[in-house]
């Protein structure tokens, strides 16, 4: 039984899973669409939610947090890659789904990897803005919108 467990290994140890989530999310938010495997795409589905979310709160205080989760304190010559994404993320991508309660990533099923007929799928951040749901027929207005009429 699978009780509180919530993480794909995807067959790596932690450290590996971490970095390849770490890589995954980065090349996400640079170019803001990109083909990989569908459990890939799931477990960094998540990953990158809370990123945007915490760019959403801006702030001090959760962009050091997003500069620890991005592991941008490492020495490593994609450290100057990794600092204009945390830019993106806070300048572009936060204030673009400021009115979005989450979601903010879609996931397009494509036709297995040839090679090994791995699933594949197409991950997307989204650029539409929230429209508002659509009541239904059998619905009585509300107060306000009786009066408006």
């Amino acid at each position: 039984m699978r009780h509180l467990v919530h993480t794909a290994k995807l067959n790596r140890n932690c450290g590996h899973r971490k970095a390849m989530l770490v890589n995954l999310a980065c090349s996400l938010i640079e170019h803001e669409s990109i083909q990989t495997t569908t459990i890939r795409a799931k477990e960094l589905r998540r990953f990158v939610e809370r990123l945007i979310t915490m760019a959403k709160a801006g702030g001090d205080h959760k962009r050091r947090l997003a500069y620890a989760k991005l592991k941008i304190n490492t020495p490593s010559e994609f450290a100057q890659t990794k600092k204009l994404v945390l830019a993106k993320l806070f300048d572009e991508l936060g204030p673009r789904f400021a009115d979005r309660p989450g979601g903010y990533t879609r996931i397009i099923h494509m036709p297995a990897r040839r090679g090994d007929s791995a699933p594949m799928c197409l991950i997307q951040l989204l650029n539409e803005p929230v429209k508002a749901k659509a009541k239904k027929a059998d619905e009585a207005p509300t107060a306000e919108e009786a009066k408006a009429e």
